[in-house]
């Protein structure tokens, strides 16, 4: 039974505290600044939206301030390259934590040029280059934002131009990610189209309100939102849960119990498996570049309702 089935205006006044304390918390975490455009970011700011699989959406905040979701959109290029390859994909890219920050090349120096999971980001420029392969950089980011908007059921959805141009012009990392695969075999297009594809997909700008609604084809929403197959929702999931807070990935399931997958934006997308969709973002972030507030509020909330996979506290 969904908690909004007995008492949803208490869910809004435990949405509001919990904001509303957070946001008086002096330690936020610190704004991604090797992004110019993300240094500018406000950190004082803090948003939750919840949207359970019956549409019903609760939200606390700056819930409808658009903000960068960055690695948040590799959930949606991961679901449409497992709908385009199948099991495929994985032949490219592996599904196993990487126990390193999210732009290390030392697992690709060691094995082969094939990236642990498909949410560090050598997985998840693999991943775009199998978007990329048989269509333009424009198709390809076309593909991308139509997935995202039928995914929100909402068409003001946009690449923020600027961003996406101060990712590249300081991406040096995963260019040479790029070019290292690129050498082993595992990136088909040139290095240039796909890392623009890639910039300009991290570039995706949503608000909690939008974002929330957009995982609903992973939490087990209505027909509307089955948006891919079950096996592959489930897939997601899991990957979600084990690798999709890079290495606070173990911390995170520890704390919080639910797949959620973050960006350096502060972003969290968070899954209760048939049940509903979450976003947060308070743009200060942890040593592990994941929102700091976003999952202390996703714990808080988790631990409130009993939503973790792993079971209810004694």
């Amino acid at each position: 039974m969904s908690v909004t089935d007995k008492h949803p205006q208490d869910l809004q006044l435990f949405l509001d505290k919990l904001g509303t304390r957070l946001q008086k918390t002096p330690q936020k975490g610190s704004v991604a600044d090797y992004i110019p455009e993300l240094a500018r970011v406000d950190p004082d700011q803090f948003a939750l939206s919840i949207c359970f699989n019956d549409g019903r959406q609760f939200s606390t905040g700056n819930s409808t301030t658009k903000f960068s979701i960055q690695s948040i959109s590799k959930v949606f290029t991961l679901a449409i390259a497992l709908g385009r390859l199948g099991d495929k994909l994985w032949q490219r890219v592996r599904k196993e934590p990487s126990g390193n920050p999210f732009n290390s090349i030392i697992q690709l120096e060691t094995e082969q040029g094939i990236p642990r999971n498909p949410f560090i980001n050598a997985g998840a420029i693999v991943t775009t280059d199998s978007i990329l392969s048989g269509s333009t950089p424009k198709e390809a980011l076309a593909e991308i934002l139509m997935f995202v908007r039928a995914a929100a059921s909402d068409d003001d959805i946009y690449i923020n131009e600027a961003v996406a141009k101060s990712e590249n012009q300081t991406g040096h990392r995963n260019y040479s990610l790029a070019h290292f695969m690129k050498s082993m075999g595992n990136i088909e297009n040139d290095c240039d189209c796909t890392l623009g594809t890639y910039f300009h997909q991290c570039a995706i700008e949503m608000s909690c309100e939008q974002l929330a609604r957009a995982g609903r084809f992973l939490s087990g929403g209505t027909d509307k939102h089955h948006m891919i197959d079950k096996q592959r929702v489930r897939s997601i999931n899991s990957l979600m849960m084990t690798c999709g807070h890079y290495d606070g990935s173990g911390e995170f399931a520890y704390r919080v119990g639910i797949p959620g997958k973050s960006g350096v934006g502060g972003g969290i997308l968070a899954i209760v498996p048939n049940q509903a969709s979450i976003a947060v973002w308070s743009p200060g972030l942890d040593s592990c570049g994941n929102s700091l507030l976003g999952t202390q509020a996703l714990e808080d909330l988790s631990t409130h309702y009993n939503w973790s996979v792993f079971g209810s506290p004694a």
